[in-house]
């Protein structure tokens, strides 16, 4: 039978477990608490949670909550949000990520310092951590997706450039090569390398591991920019890379006739989620 490993990198970064962490320990002490929007882009994970008492709301429920507890999660918010918070007397429990605490710091920095700089992030429109990023310039920044989006800036003005923390640090290095060459008149560009390194570092690494394997069951939620992303690494390098969201997903296709068959994962994948995977190709395996 073909052995099966969980990669060992995989699963939650540092900030998405405190967060969690938070979550629990709260849910130890009460009923019940709310999260701000998914804790985790995995909706596995948010559904062992919701059977511990967390709830999911949207920021229009929380314009209309008064005197409660809620989780701001570890991707940020905008200071808007804040500002609601302590209007409706609501008792935050903040687990925004550090990483990204100190990345809305400098974006706001540099928006009262720079006013008639383009302040530049590199991110995913419509990103929980974007948002909160935006927000530090009241969503006056300038959302880049994609190294070619660079195009719609004006290089006579001066350049700020951020990235949101989760995105490729060769795309980012690329996107700022493409700044800096393209500047006219004068302008200035100024670039912060402000992407997670416990984030980028596994895009290397899940490369390795898929080229080490036969085949790959990569576990993530649907709505993973940064599963999304690892997915593609993986696939790059090994055809046999199949995007699942649990163990139900496992199909005997993939993983019949082959030696080793690799299991990995997104930032936001439990790693008890990779072990049902696991699991369920194992008993799958040894019912042929």
């Amino acid at each position: 039978m073909a052995t099966i490993e969980i990669d060992s990198n995989s699963g939650f970064c540092t900030g998405v477990v405190k967060a969690i962490k938070k979550a629990e320990t709260f849910l130890n002490d009460n009923e019940t608490l709310l999260s701000l929007g998914d804790i985790v882009h995995n909706n596995r994970e948010v559904e062992r949670l919701e059977s511990k008492g967390m709830r999911t709301i949207t920021n229009a429920d929380l314009e209309q909550l008064r005197d409660v507890d809620v989780l701001f999660r570890a991707h940020g918010e905008p200071p808007i949000t804040y500002e609601m918070a302590e209007k409706n007397n609501i008792r935050l429990i903040d687990a925004t990520c550090p990483v990204v605490i100190t990345l809305q710091a400098k974006i706001r920095r540099a928006y009262e310092n720079y006013p008639d700089a383009q302040i530049v992030i590199f991110g995913k429109n419509g990103h929980a951590e974007v948002v909160g990023l935006l927000g530090q310039t009241n969503n006056t920044a300038i959302v880049l997706e994609k190294v070619s989006d660079a195009a719609q800036l004006d290089f006579s003005r001066n350049i700020v450039l951020f990235s949101q923390t989760t995105k490729a640090l060769d795309d980012y290095k690329k996107l700022a090569a493409l700044i800096k060459s393209s500047m006219v008149n004068g302008a200035t560009f100024m670039f912060h390398d402000t992407i997670c390194r416990q984030v980028a570092n596994r895009l290397p690494h899940i490369k390795d591991f898929a080229r080490n394997h036969d085949c790959v069951l990569f576990v993530s939620g649907s709505k993973s920019s940064n599963g999304k992303a690892l997915f593609d690494a993986s696939k790059g390098v090994n055809a046999r890379t199949y995007f699942i969201t649990g163990p139900e997903d496992v199909a005997l296709e993939m993983i019949v006739g082959v030696n080793n068959i690799g299991i990995c994962g997104a930032t936001s994948t439990p790693v008890w989620l990779m072990e049902d995977v696991k699991k369920q190709a194992t008993n799958m395996l040894k019912a042929l």
